[in-house]
């Protein structure tokens, strides 16, 4: 294995852990209204449960991209003037999601937590729904003319093979998120969320299993076909864990699901990692769209010394907050009050 086969395979395994990690973090947001409701310690209880982990998952994002640009500047480049809107749209509805998370309980008042639910809903559903239709867009490919530059319109990436991904990730983070406060939380939230598990997991497993068959006939090679039984076991295995009330299996499941997905779309797009639907010799490939080797090989020496510390780093962040929680353990609020008159 090249230095360049090196850094894809890396940088998959970021956005993966991200989509692990974070895929979870984006399903408590996206079913926080729901499981939520009745009151502001039911809704304290949902946020709680990523209080302490959602910002480190974060992390795996930043990572990525920081790497993609360093290793691969010719996929970053075209990728963020093709996806432009999209992605730009994604920051912003993740800058909006960590402001309402950090500041909804800053002020004791229920018009600005509801304010900041809205904002930690919209910060959640669109990046959960973003993510597969920018990735599903990335194996199908675009418009890339001679010059590595994008030339379509905007319309073009709205395919129904996209959409569906779209779809995929956003009902697959909903499912793993409902399972990760059924592991997380007791009581009647614990209850409301196993509930809204089951009724997401006919319409997930639909909708991974086309995108899946989609993907792999449409675009994968002869050992992918493993990537889609590993993301079928994990989602039948963790269906199967959550009706028998195994919840840590079924997380487990779950997650092996979001991981095989998304090793099968790199898989799929290996060794291009931008297609080209004009010609495929403008196609930007691992060899062609990297950097120097000299730069590789000094960020391949940075990886091995800095990534062991910061995953056991953050394998000890989650034993620490490993227990559950429920209304009972929600403290009273102590946000400053709506206004302050200061008398003279």
């Amino acid at each position: 294995m090249g230095l360049q086969e090196f850094w894809f395979v890396l940088i998959g395994v970021l956005f993966t852990g991200y989509f692990v990690l974070e895929g979870f973090d984006f399903g408590v947001g996206m079913l926080m209204p729901i499981l939520g409701r009745g009151s502001d310690a039911r809704r304290r209880v949902v946020l709680n449960t990523i209080g302490p982990v959602w910002d480190g998952n974060e992390v795996w994002l930043i990572t990525a991209g920081g790497a993609l640009f360093a290793a691969f500047p010719e996929w970053y480049a075209s990728m963020f003037s093709g996806f432009y809107f999209a992605l730009l749209l994604l920051l912003v509805a993740l800058i909006l999601r960590i402001c309402a998370i950090e500041y909804r309980g800053k002020i004791d008042d229920p018009r600005w937590r509801a304010r900041c639910d809205i904002g930690i809903g919209i910060g959640s559903w669109v990046p959960a729904l973003a993510w597969g239709w920018v990735f599903a867009n990335i194996v199908r490919g675009v418009p890339l003319d001679a010059d590595k530059q994008f030339t379509g319109a905007f319309g073009e990436l709205f395919s129904p093979y996209a959409l569906l991904g779209g779809l995929t990730t956003g009902l697959l983070f909903a499912l793993h998120g409902a399972v990760f406060l059924v592991l997380k939380t007791a009581g009647e939230v614990r209850d409301d969320a196993h509930r809204t598990a089951r009724l997401l997991l006919v319409p997930t497993a639909l909708a991974v299993g086309g995108f899946g068959l989609w993907t792999q006939f449409a675009y994968g090679t002869g050992w992918t076909w493993i990537l889609v039984a590993l993301a079928v076991f994990g989602l039948l295995g963790g269906a199967g864990a959550l009706l028998a009330g195994r919840d840590g299996w079924s997380f487990a499941g779950t997650a092996l699901t979001v991981l095989a997905a998304s090793g099968l779309l790199f898989g799929a797009l290996f060794p291009d990692v931008l297609p080209s639907t004009i010609d495929p010799a403008f196609s930007l490939t691992v060899d062609n769209a990297s950097s120097t080797p000299y730069t590789l090989k000094v960020m391949s020496w940075a990886a091995v010394i800095v990534t062991p510390v910061v995953l056991g780093y953050q394998a000890w962040t989650y034993w620490v907050f490993r227990k559950r929680i429920s209304v009972e353990h929600i403290p009273p609020g102590i946000g400053l009050p709506p206004r302050v008159v200061i008398e003279e």
